[in-house]
């Protein structure tokens, strides 16, 4: 049977990334976003609801994704799901699913209005637990390489 993981969010972020870098000097930024929907009930009436979701990101990516968004910002990032567990200095075990981020872009404008840079999308750099895989070459074959492809 044949896997896949793959997540594509747009939303703002909830808090400021916190970058912190390994013992082998990798960095780490830890974030959050928040993902709105709007909906109607069968009333009519008009609901919102909001997805709270925690995202990591490994090397230059995550120092790139630290200095240029803040709290508040809207970004577009694409990324898998992870299974993370630990356990506590108490002992106690705890786990939580987040958000390997792979790609990201930055949407909307800086303040001001000036252009934001490193608007284009990110690579990351493999989470450190993993062996590294080279991402397929987008650039080679592009999303409209075949142009009799009816969509």
């Amino acid at each position: 049977m044949a896997n896949f993981n793959r997540v594509i969010l747009a939303g703002n972020l909830t808090r400021d990334p916190k970058l912190s870098y390994t013992p082998n000097n990798l960095a780490v930024c830890e974030f959050g976003m928040a993902i709105n929907r709007r909906r109607r009930d069968r009333d009519g009436n008009q609901h919102e609801e909001v997805c709270f979701v925690d995202l990591t990101s490994y090397g230059r990516q995550a120092e790139t994704i630290n200095q240029y968004v803040s709290k508040g910002q809207p970004i577009l990032v694409e990324g898998r799901l992870r299974w993370r567990q630990w356990t506590t200095q108490e002992g106690q075990k705890r786990s939580k699913l987040d958000v390997c981020v792979e790609n990201f872009t930055f949407l909307g404008g800086a303040p001001g209005g000036a252009a934001r840079p490193g608007a284009a999308p990110g690579r990351a750099a493999p989470a450190p637990e993993e062996e590294e895989v080279p991402p397929p070459a987008a650039e080679e074959v592009g999303p409209m390489a075949d142009p009799d492809i009816p969509f």
